[in-house]
């Protein structure tokens, strides 16, 4: 019943693309990469199609590419699994033949994964004469398993015009992917399996997922899950997970069906801005009875505040402020200055992630006045705990509200004040936490505003 939900999960997070179910058409491409001597990479492309074939035209529109790296002595086409769950949602998936002798070179490995990226992303956007001129997109992931897994980390090292990177059972190469995830700030998913073996989670893929200096990443374990079931049966991975323990518990189709729903989900996220599916993702990082899994991201919800003039948003990479809820014309900055009432809110996005979020809202009233003397702005203790005092500068009579960080008013009153007398007002009734102070001073038409904390001691 629990696959049941997910699956239906998921099915709701997907967006028109898809949807869209695509044919997998196959071609094999040999690439030469000058900055490397010209090394030849024979590779296994496999594309979103109107009709399954070598060498068929691919589908209308543009694709993220994908490059895969194999695990250790096994072949590409060991991965049909990976193409057919990936191609007909929409990506394109190459898979380099290269370093699949008993003695690879992990760093040459590395690079042929990132230079197959660049190289199709090269030809979709130059090269005319390409297959996929005009048919690739501007996202892209590095993937692999085993020995492919580590590699993507080498590929992904340094390299911020990978999109985001999935691993599956990675294993730890030469030099070390757990010393290349420290250098790595691309959202990164890592896949584990809990009963492999081969490469065990605490020695490999925790590692990895522990050093990763990016800006969001997820570690997912699929219970009962083995090395090589990540991939169809291959002789030589079976032949190594036989001499260990412990065995996978679950079968070949279970964990492939757990591995590539959780990868799905992140790859729409990230390569197709699918928001739906990002919310999906969360839910079954909670829900999911198939997994362990923990997530670490950057991502918290924006806070606007006022300070004199002027609304103030905490830090975000995209900004577009609101008037009820329709967006002002230019206000796309962190700051901004109202010219009329109405309820003011921002709406963000943040590096690593495509999907906008909302601010709280306030309230502004324009009042035409001008700020008090800056010395009328001494407040004090701050956090307060049962009161807080204020010293005015002027006498005359004082509108003071406090709101809570959403615009709400929280109290407000009217009173006469001395100049330099030491005002105070009872906080004890109020909730730990940020507060905003407004005075008003009926008498000369100014205002000032001064934000504050509450802590109960």
């Amino acid at each position: 019943m629990k696959k049941i939900i997910c699956l239906f999960v998921l099915a709701l997070a997907t967006n028109s693309l898809l949807a869209q179910s695509y044919a997998v058409g196959h071609i094999q491409i040999t690439y030469n990469d000058p900055a490397r001597q010209n090394r030849a990479i024979q590779t296994e492309i496999y594309y979103p199609a109107a009709v399954a074939g070598e060498s068929v035209p691919v589908a209308s529109g543009t694709f993220p590419v994908i490059a895969y790296g194999h695990g250790f002595v096994m072949v590409w086409s060991a991965y049909q699994n990976i193409w057919e769950a990936l191609v007909p949602a929409g990506y394109i998936v190459a898979f380099p033949r290269t370093e699949g002798n008993v003695s690879p070179v992990h760093a040459e490995f590395g690079a042929d994964l990132a230079f197959l990226i660049a190289k199709i992303q090269s030809e979709g956007a130059q090269n005319t004469s390409s297959l996929f001129y005009n048919h690739v997109g501007s996202t892209s992931a590095v993937m692999g398993h085993s020995m492919g897994g580590g590699s993507s980390f080498l590929a992904a090292e340094n390299n911020n015009s990978i999109t985001t990177m999935v691993t599956m059972a990675a294993a730890n190469t030469n030099p070390s992917s757990i010393a290349a995830a420290s250098n790595i700030t691309i959202p990164s998913l890592v896949i584990a399996g809990q009963n492999d073996c081969v490469a065990p989670p605490a020695q490999h893929q925790l590692p990895m997922y522990d050093s990763l200096n990016s800006s969001c990443k997820a570690y997912v374990e699929i219970l009962g899950g083995g090395h090589c079931y990540f991939a169809e049966n291959n002789f030589n991975c079976s032949f190594g997970e036989g001499t260990c323990t412990p065995n996978p518990t679950i079968s070949r189709a279970e964990q492939q069906d757990a591995s590539q729903d959780f990868a799905l989900m992140w790859l729409n996220f990230y390569l197709k801005n699918d928001c739906a599916a990002w919310t999906a993702f969360q839910d079954s990082m909670v829900s999911s009875a198939r997994v362990n899994a923990q997530m670490s991201c950057a991502i918290v919800s924006p806070v606007i505040t006022s300070s004199g003039n002027q609304l103030n948003s905490t830090a975000a990479a995209t900004y577009q402020w609101l008037l009820n809820g329709s967006p002002v014309a230019g206000a796309t900055s962190q700051n901004y200055t109202p010219t009329q009432n109405g309820l003011y809110e921002v709406v963000v996005t943040y590096n690593g992630s495509p999907c906008p979020d909302t601010s709280n809202q306030i309230n502004w009233v324009m009042t035409g006045l001008q700020e008090i003397a800056p010395e009328f702005l001494q407040v004090f203790p701050v956090p307060a705990d049962q009161q807080l005092n204020f010293v005015s500068s002027t006498s005359g009579d004082f509108e003071i509200v406090i709101t809570d960080m959403a615009g709400r008013s929280v109290f407000s009153t009217v009173q006469f004040l001395e100049a330099g007398q030491n005002a105070s007002l009872n906080t004890s009734v109020l909730t730990e936490g940020m507060y905003q102070l407004q005075i008003f001073s009926e008498t000369n038409g100014s205002r000032s505003q001064k934000l504050f904390s509450v802590m109960h001691r």
